[in-house]
């Protein structure tokens, strides 16, 4: 289910202008990180972009197709991440654009998981 050697070459091209390209094996699937930021991942050389509720509207043309997901408990839990239609792959312009709103996504979830948490009160 991860990124083809072929595959994962042409993503790192692709998405080069957004800043420095990673990937990483992770739970089975491939994890494609900007900068340190996961902004998409790979399952069988398929590309998810990851979606949350600012983006969810501009990416409606990938809401057709499932979610990535992972099956858990006998339940399918879907992740927040959406395929990008086919199209892209022959639209490299566009493709970057959807990568570039998912970059900011996963900024966006990044600096919610750093936001310090209120002081915990000590009973006095």
């Amino acid at each position: 289910m991860v990124a083809s050697d072929s595959f994962a070459e042409f993503l790192r091209e692709q998405l080069a202008p957004l800043g420095r390209v990673s990937m990483r094996r992770m739970f089975g699937k491939t994890g494609v990180f900007c900068d340190g930021a996961m902004l998409g991942m790979v399952a069988d050389d398929t590309f998810y972009v990851r979606v949350d509720d600012q983006n969810r509207a501009l990416f409606a043309e990938a809401a057709s197709a499932p979610p990535l997901n992972y099956a858990k408990g006998g339940a399918l839990i879907d992740l927040a991440f959406w395929r990008v239609p086919e199209r892209l792959i022959d639209e490299p312009d566009e493709l970057l654009e959807w990568a570039r709103v998912a970059l900011d996504a996963a900024r966006r979830v990044a600096a919610k998981r750093q936001r310090p948490s209120a002081p915990s009160r000590r009973a006095r």
